[in-house]
């Protein structure tokens, strides 16, 4: 399986900065890198920085955010790398400053392909200098950089060097509380050993493993295989009775009576069934919170 990290934060944090730094690290780690960019232009500039640090595979998605209007080119990009670059160990998602994280994974994680890519988790590069004017951003923006911080899987605190010491101290109290969860590093230039990333994030459990309640991840994944074809009524009142910390849910399952799978969809309580022409594994991926106890009983 091919370890997948996604470049999470807020426009100007230095992500790009640190993600030609980790694709260094990979490649003198002896394995091959890939990159996937996001760019809401015609022309990503930040490509051009990346090609220059030799022979690394690498995708662009461009014209649209990968956690929305693009979700489906994404799939189709990391397809298309998939097929292109089988030998790759190492696949980084670099998504534009405006993305969600949630959102943003949600269009990575893909049952075409679930069982190819283990998602390890959201690398969040932190602006420490935006942090303290913060509030000069609009209510939107700032809702957003809040976000992109929370759900981080590990923190790397950029821009530590244009900071006094004291605070530097409030900055990295204030971010570590907001998210408790992920280990979080102080750097100038985004530069951080990526040895010490997939330590730590192994060490907490990555978000394609079930989190314990009270001291998992603030997000996660799940995989649901079927054996058989589904009843549709009783799948769908299963799906009534689940918690409000299940965000999205998304496969292709087989359902009674039908000559091919259908595609499903969930989020925000809606429902939707759209029908293929192909038969496909039944599979559903499944993102949200406190997951562990999450499986469906097929009816008898």
């Amino acid at each position: 399986m091919i370890d997948v990290y996604l470049l999470s934060g807020f426009l100007g944090s230095g992500k790009t900065s640190g993600l030609v730094q980790l694709i260094e690290q990979v490649k003198q780690s002896g394995r091959l890198p890939a990159v996937l960019m996001n760019e809401f232009g015609e022309m990503n500039i930040d490509s051009q920085i990346v090609e220059d640090t030799g022979e690394v595979p690498l995708k662009e998605l461009l014209n649209g955010c990968i956690c929305c209007s693009g979700a489906e080119s994404t799939e189709a990009q990391i397809q298309s790398l998939l097929a292109d670059y089988p030998h790759v160990d190492v696949l980084f998602i670099e998504t534009t400053g405006a993305a969600h994280p949630v959102e943003a994974l949600d269009a990575v994680y893909s049952p075409l392909f679930a069982a190819q890519l283990c998602v390890k988790g959201i690398i969040t590069i932190v602006d420490a200098k935006r942090w303290i004017d913060r509030d000069a951003l609009s209510p939107r923006m700032l809702a957003l950089f809040l976000e992109q911080i929370r759900h981080a899987h590990f923190m790397v605190l950029n821009k530590t060097d244009l900071l006094s010491d004291d605070e530097l101290a409030t900055v990295t109290m204030q971010v570590s509380q907001l998210n408790p969860y992920a280990p979080l590093v102080q750097t100038v230039n985004a530069k951080v050993d990526f040895r010490y990333i997939e330590k730590m994030i192994d060490a907490s459990s990555a978000p394609t493993h079930e989190v314990q309640t009270g001291s998992g991840l603030p997000i996660a994944s799940k995989v649901l295989t079927f054996d058989q074809p589904v009843d549709q009524e009783h799948f769908e009142a299963w799906v009534r009775t689940l918690p409000d910390t299940i965000y999205r849910m998304k496969g292709y399952i087989q359902l009674e009576g039908s000559r091919y799978s259908h595609l499903f969809q969930y989020a925000y309580g809606m429902v939707q069934w759209i029908p293929e022409y192909i038969q496909l594994p039944s599979t559903l991926v499944i993102i949200g919170e406190q997951l562990q106890h999450v499986k469906y009983e097929p009816k008898n």
